[in-house]
């Protein structure tokens, strides 16, 4: 394991953050559990299962467009860049950006996950071995900060996936706020956003027919059994995709099959029949109030590139 994944991961203390996220949610009238806890190292599997199902869009076509594009983006975020990923996953999609640009100064992924962003390091250290890469293990939805070992000049903000669309619009003004002052006042982002679109197309991209996003939305009660020593019966309950028209989003959520009792380390919770934890909600833009958003926060839309069909888009902000 790399010197720097290490240390944070001594730094973070992950489990007291996810038993107080738990408690806290299952303790609301709507229970609902933030949707980073989604990405242990099963659920970063599972997802990247779902990445290559048919129904699933959104990473072929952000994909797609980086291909297209490759070059027009690497000399927008220009030469000796530092990136800095934000939910560094799989960082399959970083590979193109990264053969793209040129001279890469430094490669940072930011990922919760530190087994999944264990193996991403060890992959990206053998696809490119003359890159620098320093992990870093945070939440990127809370405040953290850069190390100071990290250069603070040329820096790029890399948010594929349109993982931006999990967050609130105040959750989002804040990131956008903590990645600008990140990257510093010469810093550049490029954000991945899923655009609107028919709402039976966006279904299906969230309740597969082959049940993987039903099995990875499940795991995070199966995560919470063996981290909080709790004792969910998954087969009580079931994977739903819903559209929210005024939050312009979808949301997963886990339903109760019957009314029962569950009990998590000292404490017990209470679930009516037909009940929901919310999961996750993936809201959907369409480009010009993106660009609000962004604007608000002192960003620059710098470039916008996108499909075709118009299905998805990555905008290039300027700080």
């Amino acid at each position: 394991m790399p010197e720097a994944l290490q240390l944070e991961e001594r730094q973070a203390c992950p489990l007291d953050a996810f038993r107080a996220d738990v408690f806290a949610g299952l303790s609301r009238r709507q229970k609902a559990l933030p949707s980073r806890w989604l990405y242990d190292a099963r659920g970063s599997e599972l997802f990247e299962a779902i990445t290559k199902l048919d129904e699933y869009y959104l990473t072929r076509t952000e994909t797609a467009i980086l291909n297209l594009n490759a070059r027009e983006i690497a000399a927008f975020c220009g030469r000796d860049t530092v990136l800095l990923e934000y939910g560094a996953g799989a960082g399959l999609k970083t590979e193109i950006l990264l053969n793209a640009l040129e001279s890469p100064r430094l490669y940072v992924p930011i990922d919760l996950a530190a087994d999944f962003l264990q193996q991403t390091v060890m992959r990206m250290g053998d696809g490119f071995p003359l890159l620098e890469i320093r992990p870093l293990i945070a939440d990127f939805n809370t405040d953290f900060e850069i190390p100071t070992t990290v250069p603070a000049r040329r820096r790029t903000a890399f948010f594929p996936g349109s993982t931006i669309g999990n967050l609130d619009e105040a959750e989002t003004l804040l990131f956008l706020r903590r990645v600008r002052k990140q990257v510093g006042p010469q810093g550049n982002a490029l954000i991945g956003i899923d655009l609107k679109k028919d709402v039976s197309t966006l279904l299906a991209a969230y309740d597969d027919r082959l049940k993987i996003t039903a099995a990875f939305n499940l795991n995070l009660l199966a995560r919470i059994n063996r981290e909080l020593r709790a004792d969910f019966r998954l087969h009580l309950f079931a994977h739903e995709a819903r559209w929210n028209r005024l939050e312009s989003g979808i949301e997963m959520h886990l339903v109760s099959r019957v009314a029962h009792m569950v009990r998590i380390e000292d404490r017990t919770f209470h679930f009516a029949s037909g009940e929901t934890i919310h999961t996750e909600s993936s809201r959907k833009y369409d480009v010009a109030a993106f660009a609000d958003l962004v604007r608000a926060e002192d960003w620059r839309v710098g470039a916008i590139w996108t499909d075709s069909e118009k299905r998805f888009a990555i905008f290039g902000l300027k700080a």
